[in-house]
Parts: structure tokens; sequence; C-alpha cells
């Protein structure tokens, strides 16, 4: 079926009873802010100053735990730290492929694919939703999206794999405008709202809306994806697919150009009835801080960098011991998203991030969804190739995405056959590359890396068309200083500093 919709925040309050709202412990702090959020929600005029019945328990049960854990909660104990089985990390390589494209047209037919798509493109200089930046041949990460699920519904008869597009109330509005554009084409595109919660005076430890009467954009937050878990929930959808013969949601982040549907992994969760999928891949001296998966009591779990104890951070960082980190594309059983939602089971670890909103010091409440693995049963992770993590945090990737590195076929990025080496390169541009406006400015055309190990820019540098890098090209420029890369030149295992001296490396 063809199409958009969108589920409709619900506003306003019921009246209930702080106990209906959360079993909140007896400390004085806590038992504040809850009475004060209930009141203002009942008070306040602005619809958008308050938070739905949904968001307010949701809150509260997380500020809860925060203040209860500041002083109770023990750290790991890292002696209890085992590496993953052979069940538990599971090789890409030995999984079973599906049998023939019969056998994959029926499992297709139990899948949905939600998009986390809640961030914005400031980082990189952007307006609006980070899903809509042009990231190859003038197509944006949403396009590109759309191009997968088109192809899948088209190849395979009766799939109508739906696309789910999880957003922050940053880009509800837009992106409900912006998918109007696929009225057309042969995906059916649903889009709910994540929660949205009050940051935290870092001073006075009460939410922020709790000062004024009026909305203020900056007192708002969206909690982190660990939240997609509440949010899927709560808008009716897992419903409403299970209803629709589907089984399985593979989540991943909307700027993973390299999180497509995979019927290999797909085919593992039904034949051994994983419950939670997690896709991990090989960690590079650029991946140190990404979570890995580990067994810990014996039990599948996550390990974050926040968790480690200093002492152990190097041990951690290393690519020795921990040999693989999160790649955030995740494989869910509706079945039991439902389960563990109607059983209260899920207490994700609360992630503590610091903010400056203005001259005040705030904090976020903020939950992962790795965090989840250890609540499913046979959960496991599979160790896939890189080509799956191809993410777009900055314009550094950007450059290897838009390249001659990759080609589109079908809305997936394929690496170009001629590059002869396994990895792909590091690429490193400076400030003066940060934002995407100014970065498209200093490229006559995007270089031949073909045959790049690794590139690192810094200061005012710009390129001419045609250029071709190969091997390890540094350019280093001074303040007050600017090169220009001829049109044509070929850079080979070069360095390049401000006063254009050119020395092999």
């Amino acid at each position: 079926m063809n199409g958009s919709s969108a589920m409709s925040r619900t506003m306003g309050l019921k009246s209930q009873s702080l106990a209906e709202m959360m079993n909140i412990t007896d400390t004085s702090t806590q038992r504040l802010v809850a009475e004060k959020l209930t009141r203002h929600n009942n008070e306040v005029s602005d619809e958008m100053a308050k938070m739905t019945d949904t968001e307010l328990k949701g809150f509260l049960n997380l500020y809860g735990r925060y203040m209860a854990e500041k002083s109770t909660k023990a750290g790991i104990s890292w002696d209890k730290i085992q590496q993953p089985d052979a069940n538990m990390l599971k090789p890409y390589d030995e999984l079973p492929a599906a049998a023939d494209a019969a056998n994959e047209g029926e499992l297709l037919k139990k899948l949905a694919v939600l998009k986390l798509n809640g961030g914005l493109g400031t980082s990189m200089g952007c307006t609006g939703p980070k899903s809509v930046i042009e990231v190859h041949n003038d197509s944006t990460f949403l396009d590109l999206i759309v191009q997968q699920i088109e192809h899948i519904n088209k190849k395979y008869e009766g799939a109508d794999v739906p696309l789910l597009l999880m957003n922050s109330f940053n880009t509800d509005g837009e992106t409900a405008k912006i998918i109007q554009k696929y009225q057309d084409t042969n995906v059916t595109i649903t889009t709910f709202q994540q929660s949205r919660f009050p940051r935290i005076d870092k001073d006075t430890m009460e939410p922020l809306p709790l000062s004024h009467a009026g909305y203020q954009h900056s007192d708002w937050y969206p909690p982190g994806h660990g939240d997609v878990f509440e949010s899927v929930f709560n808008s009716g959808l897992v419903d409403t697919l299970l209803a629709q013969g589907k089984e399985y949601l593979f989540v991943s982040n909307v700027d993973n150009l390299g999180a497509t549907v995979d019927t290999n992994i797909l085919r593992m969760l039904e034949e051994t009835e994983c419950e939670y999928c997690m896709e991990l891949t090989d960690k590079t001296r650029a991946d140190v801080k990404g979570g890995t998966i580990i067994s810990y009591d014996g039990k599948v779990s996550l390990l974050e960098v926040a968790q480690v104890p200093k002492q152990y951070l190097e041990q951690f960082k290393s690519i020795k011991k921990f040999k693989v980190f999160n790649t955030n594309n995740i494989w869910l059983s509706l079945r039991a998203i439902k389960r563990v939602m109607q059983t209260a089971a899920l207490q994700l670890d609360i992630i503590v991030n610091n903010k400056a909103v203005g001259d005040k010091k705030v904090v976020q409440l903020e939950t992962a969804i790795g965090a989840a693995i250890s609540y499913f049963k046979n959960a496991c992770g599979v160790n896939v190739p890189r080509s799956r993590f191809l993410p777009v945090k900055s314009t550094s990737d950007l450059m290897l995405i838009q390249s001659n590195m990759f080609t589109l076929k079908s809305g997936s990025l394929v690496k170009n056959p001629l590059r002869e080496f396994a990895t792909t390169p590091v690429v490193k541009l400076g400030d003066e590359f940060k934002k995407v406006s100014s970065y498209l400015s200093r490229f006559g055309s995007i270089p031949d890396v073909l045959e790049l190990d690794h590139l690192t820019v810094s200061g005012d540098v710009s390129f001419g068309s045609d250029v071709v890098l190969k091997g390890t090209v540094i350019i280093v420029v001074n303040t007050g200083s600017k090169v220009m890369i001829p049109r044509g030149s070929i850079l080979e295992n070069q360095v390049i500093t401000g006063d254009l001296h050119i020395t092999s490396h």
C-alpha cells in the first residue's frame, strides 16, 4: 500500500494520582519534582509546554532511578567480564543463507524497517533533519532508504516491507512535509514521535519547565534511542505491525548508509528464535570508544566506555581484547518487545549527558538501545563486515561516501570493485571543512581516493577538480597561509606544508 501517515501527539494530562504515575522512592527531591510536574501539566495553558501521560510517566521513572542510583548503584565488576562465546557473537560468514528467492520473500513478509530519525544536521552546518542532507548523486539519506525498500518490495511480491521513522520533536514537523514526496513509491511510510523530556538544572536538580509557564524549545530534549521501545510500543505500532503479520523489526540510525536489509541475519533470527540481535564490526584505532558485547555473569551484555573504571580504560580501547564494537544496527522480535514492555521489565542503564544551555548547566538523562540486549531471550551479536557500518557524522565521512570509493545500486552503497584493499581510507578534514557549505566550496570535484590509505587536511586548503590521492597524504597549512591543490594533481605519499614544500612520506 502506498502513502504515509503521522502518529499524532496526545496533548493534555488525565487526572491521576502520583502513585498511578510512578512507584517513586520516598525522597523529598523526587517527590517535590513529581508534584510540581503534575501541577505544571494541569495548570499550564500552553499545550506545547505540557507532557503527555506516557512522557510524564517515563520521565519520572528515569528521574527517580537516577536520583536513587546516584549514591547506591555499584560499578561494573571488571573480573566478571568475559569474552562472548560462539553463541553470543556469531561470525557473519557462518550464517546460513536463505535457500532461494521464494524463501527470502517469505522472510521479508515478516519484516518492518525502523530508522532513528531524531537528529538535526546542525553539527555539519545544516538546518532541519539530518536525513535530508544530500549524500550521493543529489540523493538524501531518506531518498536512498526509500529506494532500498522500494527495490525489495518490487523484487519480492507481497513483501510489503514498511518504513517507520522515529522522529524527535526537533524533526517531526519537517519530516511530515518531506515524506509527501514519496507518496507514489511502493513504500508505506509511518512516522511517530519519540518522547520529549525536560532538561534538568544541574544546580537545583529540577526540570527546567518548572521555572516558567510558557514553552521554550531549549528546555526539552529527546532522551536517546533507548526510548525506541517505549515510543514504538506506546504509539500502538507494535500491535499494528503484528496484526499485519510482521514479526521482526530492523532498527538503525538514519545516517548509516550501510544498514541495509539482510536476509541472512533475518533467517538466523527465525531459526534460532533470537529476540534481539546486535550487529558489531571489527574495531580500528578510530573506533576505540564504541560499546562492545561481553559475557557478564554468563549473560550477554553491552559494555560502554562510560561504564569502564578509569584504570581499565586503555584496556577497553585496545583492539586486542575488545575486538568488535556496536554499529547500532539492531534486529528485534516484535512479540518480544510487546512482552518486555507489558511486564515493565526494561530498566536501561542511564546515560548522564551534561550540557550547557546559554550560561546554565543542565543534565540530560538518556538511554541507549544497545543496553536492552540483556532483556531479550537468545540475544546475540553478529560480527558483520565493515561495509554495514557507513555512518555520516561529519564532512570527513561525507567525502568518503561521495567519492569514487562507492557506487549506488538500488539505493545501496556498493564498494567500488576497483578498490584493491578491504579497508576504506581514513579521512580527517579540519575545521575549515566542518560545515557542508564550506566543505563543498573547497572541492572542484571530490578527489579520486581508490588508492588512498589516509588523508589529513588542516588549514585553508582547496582542491581543484580531478585530483588523485594515493597512499598517505597530509596537508597542514598554518594560519595566514593558503594552499590550492591544482587541477589534475596526483598526490602520493606526500606531506604538504603551508609554504608549498612537498616531501616524500
